[in-house]
């Protein structure tokens, strides 16, 4: 009863504390968050002006729930079609600013005689901007129409997807205790695989499940399942070797799609900010005044690196990508802070012992001050395009709309229409494709052979029953994967009578699908039977080409990808009614 007391004696301390200074923080239009980790410096162990919290290691089980909750609800407000539908200026800008900025980051972890694991976190968590602050900025300066407003929002969703995979590395790099390029590499097609995987499987059940028992889902209920299925997705990450944060992220992402996102999100806000209160003010508390004053100089040189070279960096990027210079120059500045995500990536790394315990307060001090910079910062922009727009030559101006106006209108509208609506089903389809050979050969056949039903039929023909329930069970995937559309089909034509020499890529392109449909045949026909590859070889291919003559017949099989659209549109659907 008394240890139960202490923690609710430490979790009362943590939340009065958080609650005073937020007030003070409000009162000086300071971010939140902010206020949080100064409450947890306050009553930390590092710090005994204020009552401190006595039990340390139960406020990191706290904490761990804390960032669970803080991934959930940046997944809630994620959307995974904004990656299929970004425009390719987003895009380079976020590749551009995140690989300078991990160059930067080796550089300086070199130069500090650090590991290249490390050196190369260093850099990610610099080149991580945080996406409240920079919304709570443009809300505060009503900046939300600005024309580089979207190009910043769609950068700092990059930016988290790649917080994401570095967890995720975190993780690989804990456990192999190296850095190997394998394992990484490993590591990366295995998230790649199963984000596709759930995200898929989830689209497909979740809506459905919600459109089917609506009538019985009240605001409590709902709030239930969302926790429920939370928490599951966390175990479930877990058992295959994930975080818990990218299990949360996950869930959150698959149900930001749903016709009930909006009431998700209203209803889990109060218990997303409590535990995230919790969370920072615990980051807070990890702040040791004196590894500050050891590392000033190296915190000194962090806030610069973040303000001036990642602006440049960021400005360069998006002047590179095709904005204009303008646009450019604010969007650089705008995302010149260290975020909450590079705070949370430290934690993660301290706890795997992948990254050296002092980053993390010295990486909360360049946080918390790049913060507090971000508004400044914002507003110093505009002077600073004024100038340079007052003392450019004119030539070197006109070269830069140019290149912007440009950039705008390049680039071939049927090939980036074709690589949005064939890539992603082809990708969507091939882990699908690989899920239900897994499943079947390492789970259902086993399972299968135990029950010894082979005994009773001729090998040849159990052989044949097993080699034809797989085939049927992969079908619909492997149609899914090679069907051409009536609307793709007339993009092709229009890209070969635009240029003949498409007709190569065309033609490259789709037997690339087919050639992958033909790994999935082949690779079932070989595990039953014992023909030399040349002969199964044939067999896959006069498969193959049976499949493409059965289109209409195939084409009812089409009803799996038609169910997940309309799960995945249905979100949009309801917004234009």
């Amino acid at each position: 009863m008394a240890e139960n007391l202490k923690l609710v004696s430490d979790l009362a301390l943590i939340l009065i504390s958080a609650g005073i200074v937020t007030i003070i923080f409000k009162l000086l239009r300071q971010p939140l968050v902010l206020g949080y980790i100064v409450a947890g410096f306050l009553v930390g162990p590092h710090l005994n002006i204020f009552p401190t919290v006595a039990d340390i290691a139960s406020i990191e089980v706290w904490s761990e729930i804390g960032i669970i909750f803080l991934l959930f609800g940046l997944g809630l407000e994620f959307s995974f079609k904004k990656l299929f539908t970004v425009g390719s200026k987003a895009f380079v800008t976020a590749i551009i600013e995140i690989l300078s900025m991990i160059a930067v980051g080796v550089l300086l972890g070199f130069i500090m005689g650090w590991g290249v694991m490390e050196s190369i976190f260093l850099g990610g968590m610099l080149a991580m901007s945080s996406t409240t602050i920079i919304i709570k900025a443009f809300e505060d300066m009503k900046l939300k129409n600005e024309p580089f407003v979207d190009l910043t929002m769609v950068v700092l969703i990059i930016q988290d997807v790649v917080a994401v995979v570095m967890m995720v590395l975190l993780s690989t790099a804990a456990a192999s205790k190296q850095s190997a390029g394998m394992e990484m590499l490993m590591s990366i097609v295995k998230l790649v695989f199963f984000l596709i995987l759930w995200f898929v499987v989830g689209i497909y059940v979740i809506p459905t499940f919600f459109k089917r028992a609506k009538k019985y889902i009240n605001d409590e209920t709902l709030l239930i399942i969302s926790i429920g299925l939370c928490f599951g997705m966390v175990i479930i990450a877990n058992n295959v070797g994930f975080s818990s944060a990218l299990g949360a992220f996950v869930i959150g992402s698959i149900l930001s799609e749903t016709i009930e996102s909006e009431r998700i999100i209203n209803l889990t806000k109060s218990i997303k900010d409590l535990f995230g209160a919790i969370f920072f003010v615990s980051v807070g508390m990890m702040i040791d005044p004196q590894i500050l004053v050891q590392y000033w100089k190296l915190i000194l040189s962090l806030v610069i690196i973040t303000l001036v070279i990642k602006a440049v960096v960021s400005s360069g990027a998006a002047l590179v990508a095709g904005a204009t210079l303008e646009d450019a120059i604010k969007t650089g500045f705008t995302l010149s802070q260290v975020g909450e995500f590079a705070f949370i990536i430290a934690s993660v790394g301290v706890s795997l012992g992948v990254m050296p315990k002092h980053i993390y307060p010295v990486i909360i001090a360049a946080s918390v001050i790049t913060t507090f910079t971000t508004p400044y910062w914002i507003k110093a922009a505009s002077p600073l395009y004024l100038f340079l727009d007052r003392k450019l030559p004119a030539s070197t101006k006109a070269q830069l709309d140019a290149y912007s106006l440009l950039g705008r209108k390049s680039g071939n509208k049927n090939w980036r229409s074709i690589i949005v609506s064939t890539l992603p089903r082809v990708l969507i389809f091939f882990v699908l494709s690989f899920a239900v050979l897994v499943l079947l050969f390492d789970h259902l056949w086993p399972f299968i052979k135990e029950l010894k039903i082979g005994e009773f039929l001729p090998q040849w023909l159990y052989n044949t029953i097993l080699a034809v329930i797989s085939l049927i069970l992969i079908l619909p995937f492997l149609y899914g994967m090679v069907r051409i559309k009536q609307k793709t089909r007339q993009m092709y034509i229009d890209m070969i009578e635009e240029n003949k020499a498409n007709t190569i890529v065309v033609v490259v392109w789709t037997l690339f699908r087919f050639i992958l449909a033909g790994f999935f045949v082949f690779s079932i026909l070989v595990n039953f039977f014992k023909y030399t590859k040349w002969v199964i070889v044939l067999i896959t291919i006069a498969i193959i080409l049976l499949m493409m003559f059965s289109g209409h017949t195939l084409r009812r099989l089409s009803f799996l990808e038609n169910k997940f659209m309309e799960n995945l549109n249905a979100k949009d659907q309801t917004v234009k009614k």
